[in-house]
């Protein structure tokens, strides 16, 4: 498994969105992003976080950041999220896991107790020139803008 780190350049991708439209990770340079890496969509975690972002969405970027969600689902079940949940942020399909294997977050981890293969929710803080400023590994998904404040809002000061 691939291990990105704080400082190097976040892995350029194009994938599709919900609305089958083509997007890069590249489009948002001079722009700060918040990548997160999500198991899948309509979970209860998953559902958590990704409202909690969404409830915060307008403080991230007055922060200057777009946020962008990558999981394993396809374009009509991220849209079918969205919708449910009124997210104001795209969700990325990734049905191959090549973006997902790529920041290396596919492999082994711990699910109720057991041993499963999946995606490791993470979060990629990623500064304007496309350098990772920031990974967080324990996402808390109740709180997980408040996780992205408390590091970013250290980063400005």
């Amino acid at each position: 498994m691939k291990h990105l780190k704080v400082g190097d350049i976040a892995p350029d991708f194009t994938a599709l969105n919900e609305n089958e439209e083509s997007v890069s990770l590249s489009d948002y340079r001079g722009k700060g992003v918040i990548l997160f890496f999500y198991p899948k969509d309509d979970s209860p975690g998953c559902t958590k976080e990704a409202c909690n972002l969404r409830d915060n969405y307008k403080q991230i970027q007055k922060l200057g950041f777009e946020v962008l969600g990558i999981s394993p689902d396809k374009t009509t079940k991220h849209k079918k999220f969205i919708d449910k949940y009124e997210f104001q942020y795209s969700l990325i399909a990734d049905t191959e896991k090549d973006i997902i294997n790529s920041y290396g977050l596919w492999g082994p981890k711990k699910f109720m107790g057991r041993e499963v293969t999946g995606v490791h929710r993470t979060t990629f803080v990623i500064d304007p020139e496309g350098v990772i400023s920031h990974i967080i590994e324990k996402v808390k998904t109740k709180d997980h803008a408040e996780q992205i404040f408390a590091l970013v809002k250290e980063a400005i000061t």
